[in-house]
């Protein structure tokens, strides 16, 4: 079997197991098992396959189409440019994501702050992300569990980020009290949204990530809550807070923060048009 029909038998196998990107699948881990970029595999396809790589493709395929994720896989996935290790404990990085990035670095250069908090950081994408599109912001990234914990730590250090953020590890719906009133300038979550009653709905690769990444209480809102509750306080006057939301959530989050003192607020879609954060400041 040359390197070519390797890539194309594990690619059959992942459009027999009904995949949604099986060529793209296919190659990604095409190129995990054997090291080929497109340009290697196009000078040695027609070459024969080396056995050993072609035994860890087809294992790596045979877990892809039992809904292992892709990323978890490969065990590194990018956001907003940037390598973050990803594996079993730990959610993903979106391209949603992106958006309430984007959202609280335009906050931030907005009040001339430098001093972020990421509640419920998981891999460090949110306080990572920040750091790189604002070169002065130092953030805090609070996290409960310690294999997501450890991602974040080593995501740290795999972007050189040991100056500009740190990690903390501690339960955000409880543990607002070892912070200083007053003490940041921006806060941002990704927090846990998913219905409690939703979660065994939800596709099998989604359900292989860690349910605490996803829970987010019986209506999906029980971690807004206690931001609305327990973290505003923690802005400084002019301080801004943007937060990601799941799907007919952002009504209902924003009334919460406004409730609580959130002003100038804004709600930004996703690229499919789904409102996907929700975002203001505090006087």
């Amino acid at each position: 079997m040359t390197y070519r029909e390797l890539y194309q038998q594990a690619k059959k196998l992942l459009i027999q197991a009904g995949k949604e990107n099986p060529a793209f699948d296919a190659f990604c881990l095409f190129s995990k098992a054997t090291g080929f970029d497109r340009r290697q595999y196009a000078i040695h396809g027609a070459e024969p396959a080396n056995p050993e790589q072609a035994k860890r493709l087809l294992t790596l395929i045979g877990l892809r189409a039992k809904g292992e994720p892709l990323q978890y896989l490969l065990g590194e996935w990018e956001f907003m440019g940037l390598p973050f290790y990803v594996g079993e404990g730990v959610l993903i990085p979106r391209g949603d994501t992106e958006i309430l990035v984007e959202e609280a670095a335009r906050l931030l250069r907005e009040n001339g702050g430098n001093a972020a908090l990421d509640l419920c950081g998981g891999s460090g994408a949110a306080a990572i992300g920040l750091a790189r599109l604002c070169p002065q912001a130092k953030a805090v990234s609070v996290e409960l569990s310690d294999s997501a914990l450890s991602y974040l730590q080593k995501n740290i250090t795999l972007n050189r980020m040991e100056k500009r953020v740190s990690a903390l590890q501690g339960d955000v719906l409880s543990c607002a009290d070892r912070f200083q009133e007053h003490s940041f300038d921006l806060l941002l979550s990704n927090p846990p949204y998913i219905p409690t009653g939703d979660l065994d709905g939800l596709q099998i690769e989604v359900q292989k990530e860690p349910r605490m990444a996803l829970d987010g209480g019986q209506d999906g809102l029980l971690f807004y809550r206690a931001i609305a509750k327990s973290w505003l306080t923690k802005l400084r006057p002019g301080g801004g807070l943007a937060v990601e939301v799941g799907i007919h959530q952002a009504g209902n989050v924003a009334a919460l923060l406004v409730e609580n003192g959130l002003k100038e607020v804004r709600i930004l879609p996703d690229l499919a048009g789904i409102p996907r954060v929700v975002s203001g400041k505090i006087d």
